[in-house]
């Protein structure tokens, strides 16, 4: 079984491990560090090339580090937003010199970064119908039948507040109607909110709706709307619950002009979506089902039909997710209307829709040719054209994900080697000092892949094939040893931000592994990549 992804920490530890510090650390400890470092990686001490460009690269790392952590401002922001809130352009006023007009600073910033936030995610949705009718063309009109449009948009103005704003339009023939819609949904609290809904049209209307959840399992709704154009009063009623894992029922009461009831459910699952719905009026009644199969991700099919006073048709056709944020659908329709295609594009929010009525008259082989010959051809396309374009576009996806992430590891791999290269005087200085005085000497240390760190210490070897999930970090440990012969690694930092170290198997657990002498005895201990570790209080006999 792979292993499980760790779990990153709430807030950037990275420049504290750059440079061996604890996050509670003192300006004194963050200046000593830095100079140590500064007096390895400083380019001015390097004439080759080569050596003064990797010298330079990881002086920059360090000062910038030591820039925003010797900073009191910077370092708040650092420690509470990470990177993320420094490069976002978060700043602190001049004047703010105390820990708790700091701490209020940062969280009124949040707060208005919170809310630049929400406008920046403003929702939108409309659609397009085109009716075309051959029939209609036949007989010497135009094709087009009809149009409607609609849209509307969803914005937020604050965590508790939404405001909706809507308008549609349609044209049969040469009839029009139209209308926009403004809705105020406010949240009252995590298990209750109201809306207040305005409408003007040809149907004025006002009206206002609450939604509370009543249980874990059960929502109620109620609504009130009147009429600006006659006065008239509906109200409605309705009840969701939540029957099982994956299904929902609900029934639906309207008092008013059209008074009615209806029973719905619905059940959803990985592979397939089940709808359902009775309703029962004063002067119709009506029902309808609907069922979707996901084949996979990108296809699926969908058949339904409906039955009552005012209609009869059966529906099946099928879609396909032809790109990241869009869908082509086609459906094939009969009913007591007749025989027609609707063609759909999905992409966002936003929806065009071409019903195509092709014949009123139920002529069996019409009927017939109609339903075979657009699923014949969508076959054959699907099966020669599409899926082997697909397949082959995934593949190349696939294979140019792996190459980028295998160059981009390679990359951290020669840096961090690079950055060894440079340590490893000191290192070897640090190492000898502490044999002379029969101290702590790191002779092997492995960091990355879990399972190849345990059997690589049983075996006491790694093939090729298993250097790529690990990295040695020999040198960068001997050189973090003190004066006193100790090494200590901090609580809550990845290792894999330590100079010297890099990440060689991201999204993955990794493992520290240190075997050291101590006063002439062998030891070995193992640390998960976020745990302290101090030796040689922590070891293990050999």
């Amino acid at each position: 079984m792979a292993p499980e992804p760790e779990p990153e920490p709430e807030n950037g530890r990275e420049l504290y491990a750059l440079l061996h510090l604890s996050p509670d650390a003192s300006d004194e400890e963050i200046r000593r560090a830095y100079r140590q470092y500064a007096q390895i990686y400083h380019p001015d001490k390097y004439q080759d090339p080569q050596m003064k460009e990797v010298a330079t690269e990881n002086f920059q790392r360090i000062r910038d580090a030591y820039e925003i952590l010797s900073d009191e401002s910077k370092r708040q922001i650092y420690d509470i937003y990470g990177m993320e809130g420094l490069n976002s352009g978060l700043e602190l006023g001049p004047k703010l010199t105390k820990p708790e007009e700091i701490k209020e600073e940062l969280e009124r910033l949040r707060r208005r970064r919170e809310e630049e936030k929400l406008f920046e995610h403003a929702r939108s949705n409309g659609s397009i119908v085109a009716n075309f009718s051959v029939p209609q063309y036949l007989e010497g009109y135009g094709i087009m039948k009809g149009m409607a449009m609609s849209s509307q948009v969803e914005l937020p103005v604050s965590k508790q507040n939404t405001v909706t704003i809507g308008g549609n339009l349609a044209v049969t023939g040469e009839a029009g109607t139209g209308a926009a819609t403004t809705v105020l949904r406010h949240q009252l609290s995590s298990v209750s909110s109201i809306e207040f809904m305005a409408t003007a049209g040809l149907r004025s209307v006002l009206g206002v709706q609450t939604v509370r959840q009543i249980s874990p399992h059960s929502t109620a709704t109620s609504g009130l709307a009147v009429s600006l154009r006659d006065g008239s009063i509906n109200l409605s009623n309705a009840w969701t619950r939540q029957l099982s894992e994956n299904a929902v029922g609900n029934i639906q009461l309207v008092l008013g002009d059209e008074s009615s009831i209806s029973v719905g459910w619905q059940k959803k699952d990985e592979k397939s979506t089940a709808t359902g719905e009775v309703k029962f009026g004063t002067s119709f009644f009506g029902a309808s089902a609907h069922y979707v199969h996901r084949f996979s991700s990108k296809s699926h099919a969908r058949i339904g039909g409906r039955v009552g006073s005012t209609a009869l048709d059966l529906e099946i056709g099928g879609g396909r997710r032809i790109s990241e944020f869009s869908t082509v659908r086609m459906m094939y329709n009969i009913g007591i209307q007749g025989v027609s295609w609707r063609f759909e594009l999905h992409r966002a929010g936003q929806k065009l829709i071409i019903p195509v009525l092709l014949s009123t008259d139920l002529n069996a082989l019409f009927v017939t040719s109609a339903f075979a010959i657009p699923s014949s051809l969508y076959f054959l396309l699907q099966t020669y054209i599409v899926k082997p374009y697909y397949l082959k576009r995934e593949k190349q996806k696939t294979l140019e994900k792996m190459e980028g992430l295998s160059a981009q590891l390679t990359e951290a791999r020669k840096s961090a080697k690079k950055a060894q290269k440079l340590l490893e005087p000191v290192s070897n200085r640090k190492k000898n000092r502490q044999l002379e005085n029969n101290g702590l000497v790191i002779t092997k240390a492995l960091y990355g892949n879990p399972k190849i760190i345990k059997e690589s210490g049983e075996l006491n070897e790694i093939n090729d094939d298993m250097a790529s999930q690990v990295i040695d970090v020999t040198i960068p440990l001997n050189f973090l040893v003190t004066e006193a012969g100790q090494l200590k690694l901090h609580e809550g930092i990845k290792k894999s931000g330590i100079m010297g170290f890099y990440d060689p198997c991201p999204g993955d657990r990794k493992l520290l592994l240190v075997e050291y002498t101590f006063r002439g005895r062998k030891y070995k201990v193992m640390v998960d990549d976020y745990e302290a570790l101090l030796i040689p209080q922590d070891i293990q006999h050999f």
